[in-house]
């Protein structure tokens, strides 16, 4: 399974550049997958329903299951956060996981820069930033540079460098 991280300050366009890149990927024929990294809680599951009194009474995990899809959710609890790997364990295996967020992990990772945010650019202390998504050119950018509003050239690009291509 090829990784490749989307990585950028929160606004620049990180999930958006990512939902118009799953159609094309899956489009060259790849399954893909992802997995998002969030800094804040957050919980899929709604109060009243029953698998969410079940994680309320105790449970360490649930699993809901449909005809269409299932879901497990895991209480961390007391659990510190788990590493990167042992989720990338628990994922089935496809052609390209794409990850959103997890800066400090260490995979290939497309940068997303927009000038307007005023951010400094995290490439130039992250040398597994393989490339940089800009609205805008980057004269003293070390990587290569991407077209953020050619989602086409940057799926291309990651093809490329995954060998998936």
């Amino acid at each position: 399974m090829q990784v490749m991280g989307i990585v950028g300050w929160s606004g620049s366009g990180k999930t958006s550049l990512l939902v118009e890149l799953l159609p094309l990927l899956r489009a060259a024929g790849l399954s893909v997958s992802t997995m998002k990294h969030a800094h804040h809680r957050f919980d899929v599951d709604k109060p009243g329903k029953d698998s969410f009194r079940h994680r309320e009474a105790g449970a360490s995990e649930v699993l809901v299951v449909t005809s269409s899809r299932w879901v497990l959710m895991h209480e961390s609890r007391d659990e510190p956060e788990p590493s990167i790997e042992s989720l990338i364990e628990r994922m089935t295996p496809v052609d390209l996981l794409l990850i959103e967020g997890f800066k400090t992990h260490h995979h290939p990772k497309l940068e997303i820069h927009r000038q307007s945010e005023g951010k400094p650019l995290l490439h130039p202390e992250d040398p597994e930033i393989v490339a940089v998504a800009t609205d805008v050119p980057l004269p003293d950018a070390a990587v290569p540079q991407l077209d953020l509003n050619d989602p086409q050239a940057i799926a291309d690009f990651i093809l490329a460098h995954t060998g998936l291509g």
